[in-house]
């Protein structure tokens, strides 16, 4: 029997988290991937790096407020996330400004590691390079 390879998924966020569908689509997706043991990675740049703004108020627009639920990334072994440095900053953002995600690594007595990783363009071209399923919201 021949053995089987995970492949690596990047889902790659592009999208402001409110106005249209992608950023909701996208988490259920990574969500969904998770649950079936892929290596699920994800990449916040251009408008997509609000989707991790701390404190996200969406009373006045009557949507659901889905940030809460990247918190429960790490619970499905979803712990690299990768945001644009140059995204945060053309943006008026700094990593201040995003919500706090951290994992529990098994291998290190439950000790709880940051899942956000701040990386310029070029770093990002490089993570991108090593993907073997590159999906755009």
């Amino acid at each position: 029997m021949q053995e089987e390879t995970i492949k690596k998924f990047m889902y790659m966020n592009r999208k402001a988290p409110y106005g249209t569908i992608y950023a909701l689509e996208a988490l259920e997706v990574v969500l969904i991937g998770a649950a079936f043991d892929q290596d699920v990675s994800l990449a916040f740049l251009d408008d997509g790096v609000f989707q991790l703004v701390e404190g996200q108020d969406t009373d006045g627009i009557g949507v659901k407020n889905f940030s809460p639920a990247f918190r429960a990334l790490g619970d499905y072994d979803v712990t690299k996330l990768f945001v644009e440095k140059e995204s945060l900053e053309e943006r008026g953002l700094s990593p201040d400004d995003l919500m706090e995600l951290v994992w529990e690594d098994e291998d290190d007595d439950w000790a709880e590691k940051p899942s956000i990783r701040i990386v310029t363009r070029d770093e990002l071209k490089s993570i991108l390079g090593d993907q073997d399923v590159i999906l755009s919201f």
